[in-house]
């Protein structure tokens, strides 16, 4: 049984389900959890599928079906993306992530896997582009657009915190759970146990719960 925190659209549930996994997805957009809900009742997989409406910092407590097998955040679903600048209480703006991995971490059973992906702070400073990045909190500001179901656009504002694997390590060792790997990864490429370079804009930490 896995947990897709801020599972979006429904991508890894429905590959998860496929193989005969049994998932439950969650993530704060209604919208999104429509298109997961549809995608999986299109595969024929919706019998393994459970969807949830919920901010991923509030996971602690929830009652979602668990304890899971496995955790994952992937491709920025929701670890990594703050709503704002850091706040003067958190001037390193770890608060939003480590809340999301303490969450994550409740839902575990013992001896559970954590997957999660994270931007890379090297790969960001070496591309930056069209945005402004601040090394005391490693977060990448950048304005953009969105466009509704109708095609219409919208100005929008990221605010997407990076990391280094060394910090990785730390955080998850923070949050009491075992790191075993981090890779460096595509989400437009394979998924693969690489050794972490500056080179790819990914990071996948891989950990155990005690």
């Amino acid at each position: 049984h896995v947990l897709d925190v801020g599972c979006g659209p429904g991508r890894h549930v429905v590959e998860l389900a496929r193989r005969g996994i049994r998932v439950t997805g969650l993530d704060i957009s209604r919208r999104f959890l429509e298109l997961a809900g549809a995608a999986a009742l299109d595969a024929g997989v919706d019998n393994l599928v459970s969807l949830h409406r919920a901010d991923a910092r509030d996971l602690d407590g929830l009652d979602l079906g668990g304890p899971f097998d496995a955790c994952v955040a992937m491709c920025q679903g929701a670890f990594g993306l703050q709503a704002g600048p850091a706040a003067a209480c958190d001037p390193v703006n770890l608060g939003g992530d480590r809340r999301v991995l303490d969450g994550m971490v409740a839902q575990l059973r013992s001896g559970g896997r954590l997957g999660v992906a994270a931007f890379s702070a090297y790969f960001q400073v070496q591309h930056l582009e069209h945005s402004t990045f601040d090394a005391m909190t490693g977060t990448n500001h950048e304005q953009t657009e969105v466009r509704d179901a109708n095609g219409e656009a919208r100005p929008a504002e990221l605010w997407t915190t990076c990391f280094t694997p060394r910090e990785l390590w730390l955080l998850l060792q923070q949050v009491g759970v075992e790191p075993e790997a981090v890779h460096s990864v595509s989400s437009v490429g394979a998924y693969q146990p690489t050794a972490p370079t500056v080179d790819e804009p990914e990071f996948f930490c891989v950990a155990r719960k005690p």
